[in-house]
């Protein structure tokens, strides 16, 4: 089944009163529209550097330099090489400090999104895209200043709190479009576009 597709048939099956539009807005801002790497299978994965530092309490630097450390924005080889990394140092720090998935839901959310630990959260997001699909919904729902910040429209607060208050910032560092300006233009291309 196509991404499109599974979008639809997860809103009529949860009941949501999120859109196709709202929800494929998050997906293609995070992914390219799909769950897993179409080369190895894996989950798509963000290890993120700064979470792990603080949920495993260990400082970064250049004295005490891992691979994990020196992740920035990569392709998912690199992606994994620095959670697997960082996983044998910490493998509950490594899985809460990493996003996962078509939504990108870092770890650390797995008690607000009703899992009994990480590791039962990246088990259930493995199972498939349909669970990533309701995942995502699960997420926003469960965040009522996200849920009202996409209904609004309100972009810049959706990046705040999808992406962090230095979002802007990680746009320039990286040479890449802010988050907020992505966000309100694949929904405008969204919102027009004719669904089954």
């Amino acid at each position: 089944m196509k991404i499109k597709e599974l979008v639809q048939d997860v809103i009529k099956e949860v009941g949501t009163d999120l859109t196709y539009a709202e929800l494929m807005t998050i997906i293609v801002t995070e992914t390219p529209g799909k769950g897993f790497d179409s080369k190895t299978g894996k989950i798509l994965i963000q290890f993120e550097p700064v979470w792990f530092s603080r949920l495993a309490k260990l400082p970064r630097s250049k004295e005490n330099s891992h691979i994990w450390d020196e992740n920035g924005v990569g392709v998912q080889s690199v992606e994994w090489v620095a959670f697997n990394d960082a996983f044998k140092l910490n493998r509950i720090a490594a899985m809460e400090a990493t996003s996962i998935g078509l939504p990108q839901i870092l770890g650390l959310h797995w008690k607000r999104l009703g899992f009994n630990s990480v590791g039962d959260f990246w088990d259930y997001m493995k199972l498939g895209e349909r669970e990533q699909v309701k995942m995502l919904i699960r997420f926003i729902e469960t965040d009522k200043k996200l849920h009202v910040a996409i209904k609004k429209r309100d972009w810049h607060m959706v990046a705040v709190i999808y992406n962090g208050p230095r979002y802007k910032q990680l746009a320039l560092d990286l040479k890449r479009e802010p988050y907020d300006i992505t966000l309100a233009r694949n929904f405008s291309k969204l919102s027009t576009e004719v669904v089954g």
